[in-house]
């Protein structure tokens, strides 16, 4: 199996995942694990993307990784505000 094909695979099946723990929505944790497989999925598609040259899954996975890195910061690293 082509790398590229191995990548799509696994970003499209981490990002399966992700998008079942985000919608959980079982606490800041989960959240936030679900967001890091995100980035992890956003990496593999943005590596098939180049090896493949398509260069509208690679834009949109790069803003991907973008808004994936801040839900990280956002649930695991940042300390939930006081209400």
């Amino acid at each position: 199996m082509p790398l590229h094909e191995i990548l799509s695979w696994f970003a499209s099946i981490s990002g399966i995942i992700a998008a079942f723990m985000v919608s959980l929505d079982n606490g800041r944790r989960v959240t936030g694990w679900g967001f890091a497989l995100f980035v992890l999925s956003s990496i593999a598609w943005i590596g098939g993307a180049l090896l493949r040259d398509d260069e509208p899954l690679l834009s949109q996975n790069l803003v991907m990784f973008g808004i994936n890195i801040f839900g990280v910061y956002r649930y695991l690293i940042r300390k939930k505000p006081v209400d």
